[in-house]
């Protein structure tokens, strides 16, 4: 059994297919065979504590379960096996739509997402779905392998691991793309190697988080979503797009034909920092006549790294015939891209080009005047010396001044210090960020300043209480209202939440009451009594409970249904 101080973490993994799940046949090829993962991954002790699962919820052919951690932490995770399984080589926009609608369907039961894929087009999967899953905020991970995880040197099972434990235990609200010891920015990632376990790289954006001896998180770099909105799924996307490769003598003819109806965008790679033949009116003919049509060029760089700009005349010509800048994005992050803002047809075609050039989720970089005068007299201010001093102890100085700011009500200062690469949902030592302290002590503004510069609804402490869990144990109905509108919800087994909602109509407590009903709890669900089924109502009937009633009344909560 677990105890007092254990809390979990639940996982849903997408088994698409790929190399990390394939078996070799007769004649020594990779090739998937259904229903044989889950299996082998049984076999391994460091991946399913069999007691465990045993004595929690009996047997189970998907439901496994990791060791507990050194930090009295255990993950669960459901493995969902695709039918049939995909080599990645033959994944469509259909599949992504499928993989995130699976997400969305399954949101509010987990609390990170592991996405088993194969390598060849998992880069543009990861970057279609940082698209797609609009005001995401938990933890996505898209891992593969290079070698299938039944050999005995097979890199997949580390990376199935080591993301498991991060979409578990870690909130980093992004899809990422995990490979070797890198956690990257899906939609940053790219491949960079076919024979390699280090296969996938982050050419322009520093890994999220490196995996050694421990996991180390880069928080001040999450990217994390800054709407008052619930997380949704954009389920559309344009097929008519393509990606076109300038290469030297490229034909007129090649273009024209490639920029006919019904393609409405298309991705153009150029040389260097984003150049053509300046020399060539003919191309750039074509191409102004495609954007005066309502065709989206962008112009990305045919180089790994770094992107395109107007420092020569070659790249300003394009600008001049319509084409829109992609600055530093991958060739899979502007495609994908592309065919998320194509669909949006709420938006026409001047607005849809800006979209394309502004950083929706961490995809490009913006380039920000730093004002290194401030960020000295910030260190200084926290009696730092160096950057590398301000990096080591980061972690451990941003928790305790945002909560000493939440404590004070000094919005300014929690600007101050999100400014200064602050990360606004950095945990301290107990797991517990400035947003719980602000919902436990009830002040709408600051709940509201912390949400609007990112502040993430879904993290856990220690004791695995949310910040919603605070609001409802403050009884403050307004944050209550505010956290559900960001897309908080209760995350406790309803037989928990049944119990804590009897307790509450023990004692009459009506307030307690109306915080778990605006937090979304069913006050009509059946809970059991000494072996018997009841509800709520009929408790307070037994125990004249003339405040509970009327209140449930009110509420129009009968014996039956709402």
């Amino acid at each position: 059994m677990t105890n007092d101080h254990e809390s979990v973490g639940k996982v849903l993994v997408l088994y698409t297919g790929g190399t990390i799940g394939m078996v070799r046949n007769e004649s020594g090829a990779l090739a998937p065979i259904p229903n044989k993962f889950v299996h082998a991954v049984k076999k391994y002790p460091n991946m399913y504590d069999a007691e465990y699962i045993f004595k929690k919820i009996g047997a189970s052919e998907t439901v496994l379960a990791l060791p507990i951690s050194a930090s009295h932490r255990r993950i669960v995770y459901e493995i969902q096996e695709y039918n049939p399984l995909l080599d990645s080589s033959n994944m469509k926009m259909d599949d992504w739509i499928k993989i995130a609608t699976d997400i969305k369907n399954h949101y509010e039961r987990f609390d990170g997402f592991v996405v088993l894929h194969g390598t060849d087009t998992l880069s543009y999967t990861a970057s279609a779905l940082s698209f797609m899953l609009e005001a995401l905020g938990k933890t996505v991970v898209i891992t593969g392998s290079q070698l299938p995880i039944f050999d005995t040197r097979s890199d997949g099972l580390n990376n199935f691991l080591a993301s498991l434990i991060i979409a578990g235990n870690y909130n980093i609200p992004e899809v990422c793309v995990f490979f070797g010891r890198k956690l990257m920015r899906g939609n940053r990632a790219t491949k960079v190697a076919s024979a390699s376990f280090e296969a996938f790289d982050s050419p322009n954006s520093s890994p999220l988080a490196v995996a050694g001896i421990k996991i180390d998180v880069d928080y001040p770099s999450i990217f994390r979503a800054t709407a008052l909105e619930k997380f949704h799924v954009h389920t559309t996307l344009s097929k008519n797009v393509g990606l076109l490769k300038i290469f030297p003598s490229i034909s007129t003819e090649l273009v024209k034909a490639f920029l006919q109806p019904p393609m409405e965008g298309v991705i153009l790679q150029s040389y260097g920092a984003g150049n053509i033949p300046d020399n060539r009116d003919d191309i750039l003919d074509v191409l102004r006549a495609a954007t005066d049509r309502g065709v989206i060029i962008v112009n990305t760089s045919q180089c790994t790294r770094d992107g395109v700009t107007d420092l020569y005349q070659a790249g300003k010509v394009l600008i001049e015939a319509g084409v829109t800048p992609g600055y530093d994005m991958t060739p899979e992050a502007a495609l994908t891209k592309l065919a998320y803002v194509l669909s949006k047809n709420e938006y026409d075609i001047k607005a849809k080009r800006k979209i394309i050039e502004t950083n929706l989720r961490g995809e490009l970089t913006v380039c920000n005047d730093i004002d290194f005068k401030n960020r000295g007299q910030f260190l200084q201010s926290v009696g730092l010396n160096r950057n590398m001093e301000f990096h080591q102890l980061a972690p451990l100085i941003f928790p305790t001044m945002l909560m000493e700011a939440v404590i004070a009500k000094d919005i300014s200062k929690i600007e101050f210090l999100v400014n200064n690469r602050a990360d606004v949902s950095m945990p301290n030592p107990e797991n517990r960020t400035a947003l719980h302290l602000a919902c436990a002590i009830g002040d709408v503004g600051v709940v509201k300043s912390l949400l609007k510069m990112g502040a993430n609804v879904h993290i856990k402490d220690r004791y695995n209480a949310t910040p919603l869990t605070e609001a409802i144990d403050a009884h403050s109905n307004e944050i209550i209202k505010l956290l559900v509108q960001c897309g908080a919800h209760l995350h406790e087994d309803p037989a928990i939440i049944g119990e804590k909602i009897y307790l509450a109509s023990v004692i009459s407590d009506i307030d307690r009451l109306e915080a778990f009903k605006l937090a979304g709890a069913d006050l009509n669900q059946t809970i059991i009594i000494s072996g018997s089924s009841t509800n709520i109502l009929e408790q307070a009937y037994l125990h004249n409970r003339s405040d509970v009633i009327n209140y449930l009344k009110g509420n129009e909560i009968t014996n039956g249904k709402i």
